[in-house]
């Protein structure tokens, strides 16, 4: 996640010359402007990326695979391959950890996240991709499930549409790429926003990032996020929440939360994710 270049508005890409994690709340655009694929091919090294997808969560893994495969084809990527993990024992295979130690992009598709992160957690092969990560080797894009697995603490599965309670959210233990955040998915679409007050009631040291779908959420190493697609991300923070009742209520009891701060997010604004403060779009 390196230095944020500018964006003027939203006819024009914002200048893609580093790598960066991008968080895609799902169903991004795959057939007309792919703004967000697009970002991330470039980012990814453009006509030199090396790209690894994952299509590990998803329960149709060689349809998703080569969907993505064909549209980074198309786009022009020098290399593609496609990791089809369905076993644990996969991800110890020389060659994809060969692969993952020389790519410049990987790409985590939709699908199941417990079912992405039962395959691939903890293994040498997604150690190796995080290292590369963390170092600004690599770009990394996560869409729907591959989105939430992006903190230490995910989302699992839970419900909608109700007031914030402890039965609303399941949590599992992510891949924590970015660990600071608990990521929600098809957003505002799916009205997620008490699942994911849920999810920051029960890990108030975490921040809460919801994603609309089409909308990705782009990370840079200096910490600043930045928000491109059509939709919003939503960011909840805790940081001078007040008081809540989530350990003295039951499982489907409503839950309180005081002096929480929720800032909505449109295209081209940005967000530190450590000073945690905004920045509108620059002009």
């Amino acid at each position: 996640m390196l230095q944020l270049e500018s964006l003027s508005d939203r006819t024009r890409m914002p200048q893609l010359t580093k790598t960066a994690v991008l968080v895609i709340g799902g169903a991004e655009d795959k057939v007309h402007g792919r703004e967000i694929l697009h970002t991330f091919f470039a980012r990814a090294g453009a006509a030199d990326a090396r790209i690894a997808i994952f299509p590990s969560a998803s329960r149709e893994p060689t349809i998703i695979g080569d969907r993505y495969r064909s549209i980074f084809e198309e786009m022009g990527a020098k290399v593609i391959k496609v990791l089809d993990i369905r076993e644990r024992e996969q991800a110890e295979d020389p060659h994809f950890q060969e692969f993952i130690q020389e790519c410049t992009g990987v790409f985590l598709t939709g699908g199941d996240q417990l079912r992405l992160c039962g395959l691939l957690a903890d293994t040498p092969l997604i150690e190796k991709m995080r290292m590369r990560v963390h170092s600004g080797e690599i770009t990394l894009a996560g869409t729907s499930a591959g989105a939430a697995v992006m903190g230490h603490h995910m989302i699992a599965g839970g419900g909608s549409g109700e007031c914030p309670n402890r039965s609303l959210v399941d949590m599992a233990t992510g891949l924590g790429i970015i660990p600071e955040v608990i990521v929600d998915q098809h957003f505002h679409n799916r009205n997620r926003m008490s699942r994911l007050m849920s999810a920051i009631a029960a890990h108030p040291d975490r921040l809460g990032i919801g994603i609309d779908e089409d909308t990705c959420a782009m990370f840079e190493k200096d910490g600043i996020l930045q928000v491109m697609g059509k939709g919003t991300v939503t960011i909840i923070d805790p940081g001078k929440m007040s008081h809540t009742n989530h350990a003295a209520v039951s499982a489907t009891e409503p839950v309180s939360l005081h002096n929480l701060q929720v800032h909505i997010l449109g295209y081209g604004d940005r967000y530190h994710l450590h000073q945690r403060c905004i920045f509108p779009p620059e002009a």
